[in-house]
């Protein structure tokens, strides 16, 4: 067996792009391991993990073959008729063959194959060293690093992400030479650029890690990771609050440090009267700060990282409190300005910014949406003219000074706006709140894994949104195509299914909802903007064009549904059981997704769903029309009588339960047919001679099977 040595590559470079790190990190690990395995080398991955800071890439192995394992070879050579002439001496060809093999063609092996006998050249080589491969295998690992726009330094006609400064390229204690990108591979490291600039001697790949923590780089991301948060919570635990540490904000400090300290600092209290969340995103993505919450709520505290461990903290806290209070300034203006002019008044300027050529202004999209809020809100006991007015304040924020700058603050800006704008004093405070959660809300979900809007006028208003926005983009021909989707409708379309499943609200999606919010479009405009024959005008644009639209909207929107039940932990073949009929409300699509969970878990239901397959398969091959009823005077084998019977009391016992859309009593109840059913396939003979005891048997099994289709297709569950 070979000896394994710990091995070592640090790639040092100027300052990587901070997003890209974990990933160029990522991407240099698995490729230094897929060179070696490619080549036979035995790796012990035991622990390893990519290392990486600002600076630095690094792959650091415990173990490691010192050699590859023997090379066996196996090269073909001619067939018997062509390598002897007919006294069995060998040709030309072959002793071509043997020469090029450097042996005698009598030492040559052979072999079969569907064509004949040939002769083959078998050999085995001992691998060769580790350390002979490592140069090609580092080259190759970096060769292979995703990098989209490679940046060239000097004169040079390579590139990479960043300019590269140092290599270190170890195999337990020896420096293999090698050269990578203008520099030579050596055992020196670089320490901090600020609080240790000078080499760093690195004795053995196992002192690596400890060497460069000596020298102020914690080159471990989870080691720098953990620091972060113990001291940003400590911080925060010293002013009175808790940090807020998002993922993506630690991430990208951890990416920009190598030796962090946590510095608490503050800001001046008259801010806080700005919506925090402007504050926070100002802190969060302009500076990388951390804010400081109390209960929820900012605090004038906030912490930001150095880079360095600073003998005058204070400098430090008055550089990072300097460079936010411009932007604060800022906010406090916009905000300042923008309640001078009401949220009201600001929704005047819709009317001048067009939402889509063919759709109108911003101002027209409020006033569909705002008849569709009235309307779904009558449907799911929600005040209709709180949603009407909710509806035709939720776009006004987008004219505000606040939004202009901070456009993530959409809907959320309009919130606080609403609070006080005057034009709804004749609300109560309740009321009041309720509109202004609203007007946030109706942008719920903003992102994936995001929550749907939580209060009932918010839910109305983000359904509301999410149907004309649909109706709308499919009408003007911006249906998504390939990765192409301008108006984020697939985004629209899941937000709209998870805001109506997960509310509750039993909506009629497809006969109702869909066609009231393509009714609303103008179409005197789209059909104008469609540039079509004289002879069409708005008179053509009948139902049935109205339905053909919403049943096109409805199918994208259940398109988003197969990736969202499996992300829940729903099988394919009870969605696909499900969708197969198409339920107009998805609140009913997911009633009777709950349903099939609990049927496939009973015994009897792998059988029930075979039968129903073949039931199905039965019914699809027989000619002629099926009789609606059965025939009872033709039920002349016992056993399909006493399915007969069966089938009828099921049915007169499921008749409530379907009506009310309890479909779990229905599969429970359907379940129990399983003895009858079982018992006729074994006996009858489907398809009798005679041609009426043929028809009532098809007419039978047709009941049953409507009545398990009544809730879903079952034969999906049988494999």
């Amino acid at each position: 067996m070979s000896e394994q040595l710990p091995l070592l590559v640090e790639l040092g470079t100027e300052e990587l792009p901070v997003k890209a790190l974990p990933g160029l990190a990522q991407a240099f690990f698995d490729g230094v391991i897929a060179a070696l395995e490619k080549r036979g080398v035995v790796v012990d991955k035991t622990g390893a993990k990519p290392l990486y800071s600002p600076r630095r890439l690094a792959v650091l192995l415990p173990g490691v073959d010192t050699e590859q394992p023997e090379q066996a070879s196996e090269v073909f050579g001619p067939y018997l008729n062509i390598a002897l002439d007919a006294e069995g001496n060998p040709t030309k060809a072959l002793e071509g063959f043997a020469a090029k093999a450097g042996v005698a063609w009598t030492q040559l092996e052979k072999t079969s194959d569907n064509k004949g006998e040939r002769f083959v050249h078998r050999s085995v080589k001992a691998g060769a060293k580790t350390a002979d491969l490592l140069g090609d295998i580092v080259r190759e690992a970096v060769a292979a690093i995703p990098v989209p726009k490679p940046m060239r330094w000097g004169n040079n006609d390579y590139g990479f992400a960043r300019p590269v400064k140092w290599l270190v390229l170890m195999f337990g204690d020896q420096v293999i030479d090698a050269e990578l990108l203008g520099v030579n591979s050596n055992r020196f490291s670089q320490g901090h650029r600020f609080e240790y600039a000078k080499p760093v001697w690195i004795n053995h790949p196992s002192d690596y890690v400890d060497a460069l923590r000596t020298a102020h780089v914690l080159v471990d991301a989870d080691e720098r990771r953990q620091r972060i948060v113990g001291e940003v919570e400590a911080a925060a635990k010293q002013a009175g609050g808790e940090a807020r540490i998002t993922d993506d904000n630690l991430g990208q400090v951890v990416c920009l440090t190598e030796w962090p300290s946590a510095v608490l600092c503050s800001f001046e209290q008259d801010f806080l009267a700005v919506p925090q969340e402007a504050l926070i995103e100002t802190m969060e993505v302009n500076q990388k700060f951390f804010p400081v919450l109390r209960g929820g709520k900012l605090t004038e505290h906030f912490i930001g990282v150095a880079n360095i461990e600073s003998k005058d903290v204070a400098e430090v806290r008055k550089g990072y409190e300097r460079v936010i209070r411009p932007r604060f300034a800022d906010a406090k203006f916009f905000f300042d300005e923008d309640l001078k002019q009401g949220l009201a008044a600001m929704g005047e300027g819709l009317k001048s910014v067009t939402y889509q050529a063919k759709l109108g202004s911003i101002a027209d999209k409020v006033q569909r949406v705002a008849a569709l809020a009235e309307a779904i809100a009558q449907q799911v006991d929600v005040d209709p003219a709180q949603a009407r007015r909710a509806a035709e304040l939720a776009k006004n924020d987008l004219q505000s000074r606040m939004v202009n700058e901070f456009p993530e603050l959409q809907g959320i800006a309009g919130r606080h706006y609403a609070l006080v704008d005057k034009s709804l004093d004749d609300l109560s405070p309740d009321d009041r709140n309720a509109v202004a959660v609203a007007i946030d809300e109706s942008y719920q979900p903003r992102f994936a894994g995001d929550d749907i809007a939580l209060s009932p006028l918010g839910k109305v208003l983000a359904i509301a949104e999410r149907l004309d926005t649909l109706a709308g983009g499919f009408a003007a021909g911006l249906k998504p195509t390939g990765n192409k989707d301008p108006f984020a409708l697939r985004r629209n379309a899941l937000g709209l299914a998870r805001t109506v499943i997960e509310s509750g609200f039993d909506l009629n999606l497809k006969k109702d909802a869909l066609i009231n919010a393509t009714k609303l479009l103008p179409w005197e405009h789209l059909v104008r903007k469609a540039k079509l024959t004289n002879e069409t005008s708005i008179a053509k644009i009948d139902e049935t064009q109205y339905e053909q639209l919403a049943e096109e909207i409805y199918d994208f929107i259940l398109d988003r549904l197969p990736g969202y039940y499996a992300d829940k932990g729903v099988p394919a073949a009870h969605f696909n059981a499900v969708a197969e009929l198409r339920p107009a409300s998805l609140y009913d699509f997911d009633t009777r997704l709950d349903a099939i969970g609990e049927f496939a878990q009973l015994p009897e239901a792998t059988a029930l769903a075979a039968a129903n397959k073949r039931i199905n398969n039965i019914l699809k091959k027989a000619d002629g029309a099926i009789p609606h009823q059965i025939d009872r005077a033709l039920l002349t084998d016992p056993l399909e009588a006493a399915l007969a019977e069966a089938v009828e009391a099921a049915r007169g016992d499921t008749d409530e339960a379907l009506l009310h859309h309890d479909y779990v009593k229905v599969l429970e109840r359907l379940a129990q047919l399983r003895p009858q059913v079982d018992a006729f396939f074994d006996g009858v003979m489907v398809n009798a001679e005679d041609p009426a005891v043929r028809g009532n048997r098809l007419a039978l099994l047709k009941r049953l099977a409507d009545r398990f289709g009544a809730v879903a297709a079952i034969e999906h569950l049988s494999a």
